[in-house]
C-alpha cells in the first residue's frame, strides 16, 4: 500500500447495529498524484470502477476534497468541476462516475455507509441527487472527524458502529449546515437577513409587519419574503410570531403580568389571538404553561387563555 493511502475495506456489523439506524461500511483516505492512475491499484476491490464507465453502489457514500480537483458526473446530475473544500455525496442504486484532474491530482477521503435514517433525510429532501455536491469550505474540522472515524474502524472496540453512526451525522449535519450557508454566495443576502432579525429582536414589544421590515432595509417585500424564508426556514411573520412566542415565555415564567397584558406589551391587537397562537406553537393555554413553569401558587389575573 502507498504511503498516502489508507483503507478500511469492511467494516462488521450486527442486527443490533443496524437497529441503531445507520451502520458504516467503509472509511479512508487517498492522496492521489499529478497523473496517477484512478483509481490506484491499492482501492479496495470491491469499490474498484472504471472512471469512464461509472458504477452503482448499494451504499450511501460521502466523500471531502482537500487538495486539487476533478470532475464529477451522475445519473441525475450533469458533469460538474469539483474543487478542494467540496465534499459530494453518493446515492445508492444511483449510476455515477468521477476522477481527479490528471494535471493537479486530489486527497480524497470518504465515508461509506447505509441505514434508514439517512434514507429518511433524503424522502425528506434534506438531501438530493439532483444537488449532490456540497460546499463545506477546507476545515481542519471536517479532516480531523475523517481520521478519527479511521482510528476507530482500525481499533474495532465495542460500540464502534455506533460512534462512527454519529461521526457520519456529525458529518452530514456539518455539511448540510455550511452548504446551506454558502449557497448565499452574496454576503449582501446574508446581511440582509441578519439585520431583519436584529430589527425584528429590537422591536419586539412592537406590532412590526414584514412589509415595515422590507421598508427599512429598501428591498421589496416579495423579494425579503422569498430570500427569508429560503435562508431561516420561516415566512417573516412566522418568525416574528416565533419570536413573540419565545419572549411571551420568559414573560409567563419570570413575571406577573397578565395574558392580558403580555399580549398587550408583545404587540398582539387581540389577546385571543395570542392564546390561540401560543396554543398553536406550544401544545398547551398560556396559563397551563405558566403553572408549569412557575408552580401552582400563581395568581390567576385574568381568564383569557
Amino acid at each position: 500500500m502507498k504511503k498516502d493511502a489508507i483503507h478500511i475495506k469492511y467494516l462488521i456489523t450486527n442486527e443490533r447495529d443496524i437497529e441503531w439506524g445507520l451502520t458504516v461500511n467503509t472509511v479512508g483516505f487517498q492522496h492521489i498524484e499529478p497523473e496517477e492512475v484512478y483509481p490506484p491499484q491499492n482501492h479496495p476491490t470491491r469499490y474498484l470502477f472504471n472512471t469512464d464507465k461509472g458504477r452503482i453502489l448499494d451504499e450511501y457514500q460521502l466523500l471531502y476534497i482537500t487538495q486539487g480537483q476533478g470532475e464529477f458526473v451522475s445519473a441525475s446530475c450533469k458533469s460538474q468541476t469539483i474543487s478542494e473544500g467540496k465534499m459530494f455525496l453518493l446515492y445508492p442504486g444511483e449510476w455515477h462516475a468521477y476522477k481527479p484532474d490528471k494535471s493537479t491530482g486530489w486527497n480524497e477521503y470518504w465515508i461509506g455507509f447505509s441505514g434508514k435514517n439517512m434514507d429518511k433525510r433524503i424522502d425528506s429532501n434534506f438531501f438530493s441527487k439532483q444537488k449532490p455536491i456540497l460546499n463545506v469550505g477546507l476545515q481542519d474540522e471536517l479532516v480531523n472527524m475523517f481520521l478519527q472515524a479511521i482510528v476507530t474502524a482500525k481499533e474495532q472496540k465495542a460500540g464502534f458502529q455506533q460512534f462512527l453512526a454519529g461521526t457520519v451525522d456529525y458529518l452530514l449535519g456539518y455539511a448540510y449546515s455550511y452548504n446551506k450557508s454558502s449557497s448565499f454566495e452574496e454576503m449582501r443576502i446574508v446581511k440582509l437577513i441578519n439585520k431583519s432579525k436584529l430589527i425584528i429582536t429590537e422591536n419586539i414589544y412592537t406590532n412590526i409587519s414584514p412589509n415595515e421590515l422590507a421598508s427599512r432595509l429598501n428591498i421589496s417585500y416579495s423579494w425579503f419574503r422569498k430570500i427569508f424564508k429560503q435562508y431561516t426556514g420561516f415566512s417573516p411573520m412566522q418568525y416574528i410570531n416565533e419570536m413573540k412566542i419565545q419572549k411571551s415565555k420568559e414573560l409567563l415564567t419570570n413575571s406577573d403580568l397578565s395574558n392580558i397584558e403580555i399580549a398587550d406589551k408583545l404587540g398582539f391587537d387581540n389577546p385571543n389571538y395570542f392564546c390561540t397562537l401560543f396554543k398553536k406553537k406550544t401544545k398547551v393555554t398560556p396559563m397551563t404553561y405558566r403553572v408549569i413553569t412557575q408552580g401552582k401558587n400563581i395568581i390567576i389575573k385574568d381568564r383569557i387563555g
